[in-house]
This record gives structure tokens, sequence and C-alpha cells, in this order.
């Protein structure tokens, strides 16, 4: 529609005379021109209805069969290519199903067998104790957990892909049981020399009557009492600054308590000697090995001593009183070699007199049989790393009853556990990256322990504590 105006030029032929303005463009058009600029534009709107037709037409046809567009059979043979694809992956899922789930019923019966086995050993000894018990009741609350999950087989789905590709994953043997946050009951407030505080834990003893713990601090030159519950501990021994007089320690270890003869048992490392220090009252100690890089101890149920040497990289025995010991790991010299060692440094012996050793150096845990001339590598493979069959610089070592065996796996600042006669362990305190000041973490763990109830002790060693992690 165009409205009359006063003169103006028209914007075609540009000559002022009576216009037009056109409300769509707002041009001027002189009558003769308006009449074409009128004609151009109804000549756009027919174009546009040929082109509205033509639409139509191809709308009604796709309409009338939409089988036939061109997406459609694109779609189409997607749909066959991923109908073949699942049926195959659907098929190599079973297969794998059937043999993780047999896999998995295999060795659960055998561990089952294992269990009645020692269960109906320990009734026909009438050897029971606390301990015993709650390390049964450990191990069926582990086996009753394998079989609710069916040993953690399990579906999953690949989200990443536009069909979802199942696939079988499976951990067989691996355990379920992850201990969480711990309780600190010694220290946790930073490095110092208080009586609240500690320097370098490098050795726990919990007693077994009163969860009563016995810390040797590496740095303080002491052994510190820490009475359940207590906010400050109490020293023991040492205390006295480093030095090698009967009242001093110089970087001790670890210690242990001899009930029997009412003493402390003390690996004097910087003194190169082990030491007997009276349990109650006592201001001074007595040498009773003299000229050894003793970094670890314990007693077995005969009352003898078992010691490591980490510069002569063995493992001794002695009867106290005895000048010389009994040869019962490593001496061949440093070597990865089953009848050698390199820095042995944490041992334990079980109630076979079985010696279980951290030979840190060649980041392994070896197993080695009463009077055997070689050791079995029981825990860590394939050298140094963070795989759950590879260990980074084992320290502290405890095996239950069951044969169950704890490693404080120091390099990895985790604690690894592995049943009876497996290869590959299993985390339950501690990971391997990030901060390490949660009580869900650790910093260097160097030394672990049981108390009477099956609760874990942990020496923090870079967090300056010890941590406690209940068994549920």
């Amino acid at each position: 529609m165009a409205t009359t105006t006063s003169k103006a030029h028209c914007s075609t032929c540009g000559k002022e005379k009576t216009a037009y303005k056109c409300e769509g463009c707002s041009q001027h058009f002189c009558a003769n021109h308006l009449t074409e600029h009128q004609q151009t534009l109804r000549k756009q709107l027919d174009e546009i209805e040929d082109r509205q037709n033509l639409f139509k037409e191809a709308f009604n046809q796709e309409k009338m069969n939409p089988q036939k567009h061109l997406l459609m059979q694109l779609v189409n043979k997607w749909e066959q290519q991923s109908i073949k694809t699942i049926q195959q992956t659907a098929e190599e899922a079973r297969q794998l199903l059937i043999q993780h789930t047999t896999e998995y019923i295999n060795q659960t019966e055998v561990k089952l067998t294992k269990f009645t086995k020692q269960l109906r050993q320990i009734r026909e000894e009438n050897n029971i104790n606390e301990n015993i018990v709650n390390q049964f009741k450990q191990k069926i609350k582990e086996l009753e957990v394998e079989l609710a999950k069916l040993s953690n087989i399990s579906i999953q789905e690949d989200s990443s892909s536009f069909i979802p590709k199942i696939s079988v994953h499976h951990y067989l043997f691996q355990m379920f049981l992850r201990m969480q946050n711990g309780i600190i009951v010694a220290g946790g407030i930073g490095v110092g020399n208080g009586l609240n505080q500690l320097s370098n834990p490098y050795g726990i003893y919990v007693d077994h009557d009163d969860q009563t713990i016995y810390v040797a601090e590496y740095a303080n030159h002491r052994i510190v009492e820490w009475k359940k519950g207590a906010k400050n501990g109490q020293v023991v021994a040492g205390g006295n600054g480093p030095g090698n007089q009967n009242n001093q320690l110089n970087r001790p270890r670890n210690v242990i308590v001899d009930k029997k003869n009412d003493c402390f048992i003390i690996s004097d490392y910087g003194n190169k000697r082990v030491v007997r220090w009276p349990h109650r009252n006592g201001t001074s100690g007595e040498t009773i090995i003299l000229n050894i890089a003793c970094w670890d101890l314990v007693m077995d149920n005969d009352d003898y001593l078992y010691v490591s040497d980490i510069s002569k990289h063995k493992v001794t025995r002695w009867k106290i009183g005895d000048r010389h010991g009994t040869l019962v790991a490593g001496g061949n010299g440093n070597g990865n070699r089953l009848d050698q060692l390199n820095r042995p440094y944490y041992i334990f012996v079980d109630q076979d007199h079985s010696v279980y050793v951290s030979d840190c150096e060649n980041h392994r845990v070896m197993k080695w049989l009463q009077g055997a001339k070689e050791g079995i590598v029981v825990a860590g493979r394939q050298g140094e790393g963070n795989s759950l069959t590879q260990l980074s610089r084992p320290y502290g070592i405890i095996v239950d009853q069951l044969g169950t065996i704890y490693v404080a796996n120091c390099g990895n600042h985790r604690i690894m556990r592995y049943l009876d006669g497996t290869t590959k362990g299993s985390i339950i305190i501690g990971e391997n990256n990030g901060q390490r000041e949660q009580t869900s973490q650790l910093s260097h763990p160097v030394d672990v322990s049981f108390d009477q109830q099956g609760n874990l002790y942990v020496a923090d060693n870079d967090n300056y504590r010890i941590q406690k992690f209940e068994i549920d």
C-alpha cells in the first residue's frame, strides 16, 4: 500500500514530482514507477506461492511414506549393525560371566574348606581365646559378604557410546571390607617432644590386657606409654637425650613387652644394641645383644627372641642369655634371591614359628618356614609399584591366625591385606595420591598391630600419630 505525499524525488527516475510512499520499503515512487514496483512485488509473491506448492507436494509424499526417507534408511542400517554388535557382546558377556562365576565358586569352596578345617583344629586343640574368636568372626563375615556380592561380579555400561556396550568386570578374591576413618589414640597435634606429641613413631606394641600402647619414638630417643583414652603419654624408657649410657636410647626403632619377665625389650638402633628395661619405674636398661643394627624384634610363644639385622641382611633367633643367635632368614648377603634379603626391616613370627620378613629394598614380604634355607614370596611381585600385586618399601607386618597378612606399604601410603595363598592384595586403609592428613589417610605408615578385639593400630609416621581403625 502507498500513501500520497507532497512533491518528492522518485526513487526510480529521480525526478521531483508528485510521489507516493511505499509503506513497506519507505521509498517514494511516481505514479508510473509505483505501478512497476507493485508488479515486482506481486511477481515475488507468485514465486513464493510456487515454492509453497512444491513444498506441500514433497511434504505430502513424506507424510504418506516416511519409511522411504534417506535418514530412515540410515537408521535401519544402524539398527541392524547395532543388533549384531549387541548380540555378539551379550554372548561374550555370558561366557565371561560363566567363567568368573565358576572361578568364584571354586575359590570360595577352597576357602570354606580351609576355614572349616581351621575351626575344627582350634576346637580339637582347645586353644581358644578372644583374639582367635574375633578373627574367626571377621573371616566368616568376609565369606558372607563374598557370597552376598557373588565375588563382586557386576555388569557395567560404557555410557560414552550411543549404544551402551555391556562388559563383565570381576574382582575375584578381592576384599570388600575397607576401613573408614581412624581414631587418633596418640599424638596427632604435630611433631614435637611434648608428652602429647610424637616424633617419628617407628614402632608400636599394643597390650592385649588393657589396650595400652607403647611407642618407640625414633627422633625423641624414648619409649612412651599411652594409656587407653589418654591425652598425654608417659616416658617409660630413655627420654634423656641421645646417647649410649644405660639410661639413654639412641634412635630406638621398636619395643615389645616381655610379660613373663616384666620388662621391655627395645631395639636401640643408634647404639647397635638390644636392651632390656624394667617395665615398672625403670630408670636404666641392660644390654642383652651387642653389635647389631636391629630394626625390629618379636617374641614367639616359646619365649625365643627374633631380631632383624638390616646391615647384615638377616634375621636371627635368640634365647635370652645366650651369646649367639641362630640364623632363621637371610644371611647370604644383600640380594634378591630367595635365600637373600635386602634391608629386612620388620618381622613377624606365627604360631608355627614361620618367620615373615618385610624385605624392604626388594619391595616384597617373605615367609621362611622353620628350618628353611630360603624364603617364599607371599606379597609383592614384579618390583616396586602401586598395583595390587606390588609393594613400595614395605615396613610393618602382622599375620592373623588364619594366615591373612597385613602390610604397612610405606611408599604407597596405605595398608594392604593379602589373604593366605593369594598374590593380589586389597587396600584397606589409605591411598596413593593427594593430601594425606585426614583420618582416613596415611603418610608413610611404618608399623601395624592388633588389639584383643581385632582393631588395627597404625604408626602413621609423617603425620606423627598412632591411629586405631575399628573392625565393624
